[in-house]
């Protein structure tokens, strides 16, 4: 059985009204919650619904109670919740008509190189990860990227422990077929 977590002091103090722990606390929650955001709407769309997650995190803060994992996933709900809002106004949303290759030379000052330098590896997972069925891809980044056991990322997703241990292994066999192919 794993010791207490290293982070609930934090979120003690943060549920105390202390500001430097919910930095603290949001510097450690923040790039999972960012990683599994992106596989829910996509990289390019992912910090907004993060922002939205946390600004409605600090509202709500004070109906939180628990310690560092519960926080976790209360945050993770928040986050998955505003990720199927996004989705669905998205949906209703119209798209920009013109073509990609009407885009291509829309001027861009972004540092494409240096920023993928360090990601490389990370996006091609998560790209990886993208391209699987949605409840199997939630149930991974829930489970290996955020590291939530099955009973808390089955509260998340509104499935039982099993179904998400199912959805896990599922999603990580068609990875491992994805990888052999593809190496």
């Amino acid at each position: 059985m794993p010791g207490p977590d290293p982070l609930d002091p934090a979120v003690e103090q943060m549920l105390a009204g202390d500001e430097r722990a919910f930095r603290t606390v949001y510097r450690a929650v923040q790039p999972p919650l960012l990683r599994y955001l992106s596989v829910l709407v996509g990289r390019g769309e992912a910090e907004d619904v993060a922002s939205e997650t946390w600004a409605q995190a600090f509202r709500d803060l004070d109906r939180f109670t628990g310690d560092a994992d519960g926080f976790r996933g209360w945050v993770t709900t928040i986050g998955r919740n505003r990720a199927l809002d996004h989705l669905r106004h998205n949906r209703r949303r119209p798209t920009d008509e013109r073509t990609v290759e009407e885009m291509v030379d829309l001027l861009d000052d972004a540092d494409v190189e240096g920023d993928t330098l360090g990601r490389v590896d990370s996006q091609a997972a998560l790209a990886l990860v993208s391209s699987l069925p949605p409840d199997q891809a939630e149930a991974i980044m829930l489970r290996t990227v955020l590291g939530f056991d099955a009973v808390t990322a089955g509260e998340i997703l509104g499935k039982s422990p099993g179904a998400v241990r199912a959805a896990s292994f599922r999603g990580l066999r068609q990875l491992a077929k994805k990888i052999d192919r593809h190496p």
